[in-house]
């Protein structure tokens, strides 16, 4: 893994984002072993309670299984949750501006942005 470079974030953060870029991109599947904390840490020449950090982000949403003594493991389905969850941030990021963008009236828009492809929870601000 190659931690991003974008350091107006923290550590942690970049390295969420780089274990989720490689879970997305298919190099680790559903129960692939991810690598120790340790090893992430020196790897990426982060302390190891940052990589911990990070970890537990993960391991709270459900996307990681912890088996101590044993290792850390992509739990099943962690790529399609992450999937939908970088596209629902996306959209609350970049929805509006780029449905707003395509010109279309404003019930278009509302009607694109709920059909399916565009949906999220919260909607706010189409108009």
């Amino acid at each position: 893994m190659t931690l991003r470079t974008n350091h107006d974030k923290p550590v942690y953060v970049r390295l969420r984002e780089t274990i989720a870029d490689a879970i997305l991109a298919g190099r680790y599947g559903d129960g692939d072993a991810l690598p120790s904390v340790r090893a992430l840490a020196a790897e990426e020449q982060a302390n190891p309670l940052t990589v911990a950090k990070a970890y537990q982000g993960f391991q709270d949403e459900g996307l990681i299984v912890v088996k101590r003594g044993v290792g850390m493991f992509v739990a099943a389905g962690a790529r399609a949750r992450l999937s939908e969850s970088e596209r629902s941030r996306f959209l609350r990021r970049n929805g509006r501006r780029s449905v707003r963008a395509c010109g279309a009236s404003a019930s278009t828009r509302r009607h694109c942005w709920s059909a399916n492809a565009l949906s999220i929870s919260d909607p706010v601000g189409i108009q």
